[in-house]
């Protein structure tokens, strides 16, 4: 990456992003990660990087619209597209749904998710990528990890993503997703800021570098930040995974010791007006 720009602007009044229905925004977090050092340390890295941080009100990223292949990060989209199917929404998951959604999510089981797309469609990843609001979603089949996302979508999604889940399956989605197994916790869950705890899904290509990507949620509370790594053409697992790591780790350099929040901060309902509330800020970084 020959070099960067940093961008500070604000987003006309009017498209401030309200949270999904079912809830209003989460507390604001006192904080803002630290872009530039991640950008200069991505510089040196080989392979292509973009990443998007998100909490209520506010977007940073380097490239965050830059897309790339989803790899296993798709199969957070394939729980929860499942979870708002309507045979499923409305019944208890039963021993046949654990048997698909756990292996998908707690130890990126491929065949799993291939029969969850079976079942979803297409269709179904389009729907929720719409619900969201995603801009550049594209999904692919049958080799459903080359299906197209960036990190401001990822983000987008991952920043309440229980909302998007119907209220009766939202604790054990979350569970999955807090529950991944040990050697699959690498990159982002590596440097988790102390206080706060994760909730995400890594995709990486089949360990050879080709892709080495990362979607996470960090609660606190009521408090909220989303954070999506996607890197490309690494030349290693090893090597995308220390990508994923250092980068996480300079973007989220004091988080730990950002104010706890007091409360929920209200978000623009459906209902509000355009012009009646500003945009999020954003700091984007972007390569020359």
């Amino acid at each position: 990456m020959a070099g960067t720009a940093l961008l500070a602007v604000a987003v006309s009044a009017g498209v401030a992003e309200a949270a999904p229905a079912g809830g209003s925004a989460g507390a604001r977090v006192a904080w803002r990660p630290h872009v530039r050092s991640a950008i200069a340390y991505a510089r040196h890295r080989r392979g292509d990087i973009s990443f998007a941080v998100r909490s209520d009100g506010r977007v940073y990223g380097y490239r965050p619209q830059r897309t790339a292949p989803s790899a296993s990060v798709l199969k957070a989209m394939l729980l929860v597209a499942y979870l708002d199917r309507r045979a499923v929404r409305r019944r208890r998951l039963g021993p046949a749904d654990r048997r698909l959604l756990g292996p998908m999510i707690r130890r990126s089981d491929n065949a799993a998710a291939t029969r969850v797309l079976g079942i979803v469609g297409e269709g179904g990843l389009v729907a929720l990528a719409r619900r969201v609001g995603m801009r550049r979603f594209r999904p692919a089949a049958p080799i459903w990890g080359n299906s197209r996302i960036d990190a401001a979508d990822q983000t987008r999604f991952f920043l309440h993503i229980d909302r998007y889940v119907v209220h009766r399956h939202r604790a054990a989605a979350m569970r999955l997703l807090a529950s991944v197994i040990p050697r699959q916790r690498w990159g982002i869950a590596r440097v988790v800021p102390r206080g706060w705890r994760i909730y995400f899904k890594g995709g990486w290509g089949s360990g050879t570098g080709a892709v080495d990507n990362q979607v996470a949620l960090l609660r606190r509370g009521h408090q909220r930040v989303a954070v999506a790594i996607l890197t490309t053409a690494d030349g290693s697992h090893a090597y995308g995974k220390a990508t994923l790591r250092a980068i996480a780790r300079r973007l989220l350099r004091g988080l730990a010791r950002a104010p706890r929040g007091r409360g929920r901060r209200p978000g623009p309902g459906p209902g509000t007006a355009p012009g009646s509330s500003p945009g999020p800020a954003m700091e984007i970084g972007r390569g020359h």
